[in-house]
């Protein structure tokens, strides 16, 4: 079979090792060699993370071998995405709270521009990376975060409603017959409701507009017991601090009590955008939240307590006060960013900044996933399209953990990794063969469980 021409250095025995323990969630024993020349792939050298340029990376070789593994592995093996990142998580959590507790769980969504109209998810939306409508397929993401690290636990494709009712491109694409059309706020909740039930360590749910907008969203995180920081529009509308609607009308004679709550012409809520711009300049605090690459972060933000007022007419109850966030930089003709967050009442203006401000740690994250990972790589079916992003997150995975407990600088391309053909002879057979490529020489560390203590900044 070959000898081994050099001892693996020490980075990589703790892949060697990280990656011993994630491929037992592969399920059969024939798929555990390919998930851990995957991930290796993902983590060599090299722009596109294609299967084709990373079997050429991993075995030059014996190319045809290693692209029908990765190949059978990322797009025909039935192996769970969940059991896979939950894996993932056990190992990570553990050292990203070694540098501090968690503070927040992020929602998010990013877009993957695409042309045409086939691959698989793609329709014409709105698609961040370009900024505007367009045809991409779009991902929903939950990732846990301390102050210094981020890690997606959570990744699904959103199914546009034309994709979820054309038959005939669901076969084509294989897309499951359970999978029903949710929109993005429903999968978000889903997938914080599993994170829930796993005893994931808690921290406060951020997310942008296009969540927070959404009260049945805001309801269910409330339900759950979370506090939220979440961006909102303009035009929401709230009740100005200290009113609230009007209690239902007297009860008469005959008949039910009237139990609905009451508006009047001259008693009305108004936008989120017309209440700041009525706030005394006094209100507005010049606020520092972090260190950027090149100087601090700063902006003038007011935080005031109102109520929503959301179809309130509709119930017995006001809804309870929250928070209303508003930041207005110097030399702006108005407002720029609103938030509505259910963080208890004596938190501090600085903490609500923060909070609110850290969803910048996955927009950095997920452009580390996408461009040096390949994130958005894969070109195939839905299953694919999910192992795929899975096998990215659980490289990415090590790279956090090595920059929590070994090296701080630790990024993809740039770690003591090596292809195949430089530590040992490939192996011919199919499916790849794994006595010779099995280190026995470290121990599979124990996964932690994830402490389930909440962590919120008041």
């Amino acid at each position: 079979m070959g000898s081994r021409l050099s001892a693996p250095g020490p980075q990589e025995r703790r892949f060697a090792a990280y990656i011993e323990g994630l491929a037992t969630a592969a399920g059969h024993e024939d798929r555990q060699a390919p998930l851990k020349n995957y991930c290796k792939g993902l983590l060599l050298p090299g722009e596109r993370k294609s299967i084709e340029p990373m079997a050429g990376r991993l075995d030059p070789e014996n190319i045809q071998p290693m692209r029908q593994s990765l190949h059978h592995l990322v797009a025909k093996a039935p192996w769970s995405d969940a059991v896979l990142l939950e894996q993932v998580r056990h190992y990570v959590l553990p050292a990203m709270q070694k540098q501090g507790p968690v503070v927040a769980w992020i929602v998010d969504d990013t877009g993957f521009p695409k042309k045409g109209q086939h691959s698989v998810g793609v329709t014409r939306q709105y698609c961040g990376p370009v900024g505007k409508q367009e045809n991409c397929r779009v991902a929903v993401s939950l990732s846990v975060t301390t102050w210094s690290s981020s890690l997606p636990i959570g990744y699904r494709l959103y199914w546009p409603k034309e994709w979820a009712a054309d038959g005939a491109r669901r076969d084509k694409t294989e897309v499951p017959k359970e999978v029903e059309f949710q929109t993005k706020p429903e999968i978000a909740l889903d997938q914080i409701r599993a994170a829930v039930a796993a005893q994931v360590a808690r921290g406060v749910v951020l997310a942008d507009a296009a969540y927070g907008i959404h009260t049945e969203f805001r309801n269910g995180l409330t339900e759950l017991g979370l506090p939220y920081v979440v961006g909102v529009q303009g035009s929401m509308t709230v009740w100005e601090p200290g009113k609230q609607p009007l209690p239902a009308k007297p009860r008469r004679k005959m008949g039910r009590p009237p139990r609905l709550l009451q508006r009047t012409t001259d008693h009305q809520p108004v936008s989120v955008k017309q209440l700041a711009m009525r706030l005394p300049s006094t209100a507005f605090q010049e606020v520092t939240w972090r260190e950027g690459t090149d100087r601090k972060l700063r902006s003038r933000f007011a935080a005031v307590r109102v109520r929503p007022a959301h179809r309130d007419y509709e119930k017995a109850e006001p809804h309870a006060e929250e928070w209303l966030l508003t930041e207005w930089p110097r030399g702006e003709a108005e407002p720029t960013k609103y938030w509505i967050s259910t963080l208890s009442l004596n938190t501090k203006l600085k903490a609500l900044v923060e909070i609110a401000k850290h969803r910048w740690i996955i927009e950095r994250d997920y452009q580390e996933l996408k461009q040096e990972l390949g994130l958005g790589h894969f070109e195939g079916n839905g299953r694919g399209f999910h192992h795929h992003a899975t096998l990215c997150i659980a490289a990415y995975g090590f790279l956090v953990t090595e920059r929590n407990r070994f090296s701080p600088s630790a990024r993809a391309g740039h770690l003591g990794l090596e292809p195949l053909g430089m530590r040992e002879t490939a192996c011919h057979a199919w499916p790849p063969c794994t006595v010779s490529r099995k280190a026995n020489w470290y121990a599979t560390p124990t996964p932690t469980p994830a402490a389930s203590t909440s962590t919120t900044t008041a």
